[in-house]
């Protein structure tokens, strides 16, 4: 990992850290979800690597750190352009990608990662880095003081949807189910109305599709924006979705496709634990001058 000092034009001290960007969860190349990784980042305080993370303005900014819990491979800080968060999907596999690159090799062959939400375990499966599911904090119907707000961001009635449920593992997710991909996909949010929600969105796929669900995601923070792929959401969506049966132990979920991309998110159940999936592919190599 670059950590190399140097004088600016200021003549102060500057820091060269290894960067990277990554790909993740992505089927095409450049169609999945970016993720910028700083590694050796101990030295940076709260204050840059919530600067940084705006600077780059991608959905989130991973910073690699030593791991503090002793069973821990490493640990990471994961930011949004707006805050910290304390678990992300897409950003535990983007992270674990570029640990291992950078020479990292686990304990105990079984990635042990640490964040704000404790430890996640990762691990290879088909090729694919898979994290485990964490447990949700909030889960369960959705009464209707919250569900209306909901129903009325996404112009929605409640006859549109088959059921909602809390799907919370850190971000704050609700979730919509629908009765096709179809319907999903036809969604065109009211951002004014969605401020201050986070609302997942999922449907089934017809029997022909290379994925038996459409997932979509919603944030009203700041203007609203719609993430492509998103880990933590399919990881909730998971958990709800075959602890009713409404789901097998194992399938593939498809994100991102209402904004031209192409994410796969795959989902295995293995004695209890649910296995969250994907792609990842490094695309920028290089340094970051701090």
């Amino acid at each position: 990992m670059a950590d190399t000092l140097r004088p600016n034009i200021a003549g102060t001290r500057m820091v060269d850290l290894t960067f990277r960007q990554v790909d993740v969860f992505a089927a095409e190349p450049f169609r999945g979800n970016p993720l910028a990784v700083i590694a050796g980042a101990d030295g940076l305080s709260d204050e840059q690597m919530a600067q940084i993370a705006n600077w780059t303005n991608l959905s989130e900014t991973t910073f690699l750190l030593d791991p503090v819990h002793p069973d821990a491979d490493y640990r990471v800080r994961i930011f949004t352009p707006h805050a910290e968060l304390p678990f992300a999907g897409h950003p535990t596999l983007g992270t674990a990608h570029v640990w291992r690159s950078l020479g990292g090799v686990s304990k105990t062959g079984l990635i042990v990662q640490e964040c704000g939400a404790g430890l996640v375990p990762v691990r290879l499966h088909e090729d694919r880095l898979a994290f485990a599911a964490p447990p949700r904090r909030r889960a369960g119907p959705v009464d209707h003081a919250d569900l209306m707000p909901a129903l009325l961001a996404l112009r929605l009635a409640p006859a549109d949807i088959l059921d909602a449920q809390w799907a919370d593992n850190g971000p704050g997710w609700l979730v919509l189910r629908l009765r096709s991909c179809a319907d999903v996909l036809a969604l065109r949010p009211d951002w004014q109305a969605l401020k201050g929600q986070m609302i997942g969105v999922v449907g089934a796929c017809d029997t022909t599709d290379d994925a038996q669900f459409e997932v979509r995601a919603f944030a009203g923070i700041g203007q609203g924006w719609e993430d492509p792929v998103t880990g933590s959401l399919n990881a909730a969506i998971a958990q709800w979705l075959i602890e009713s049966g409404t789901a097998p132990p194992q399938y593939v979920t498809r994100q991102g496709t209402a904004l031209g991309r192409a994410g796969r998110v795959f989902v295995h159940e293995v004695d209890g634990t649910i296995w969250i999936g994907g792609n990842v592919v490094t695309r920028i190599t290089g340094t970051i001058a701090i």
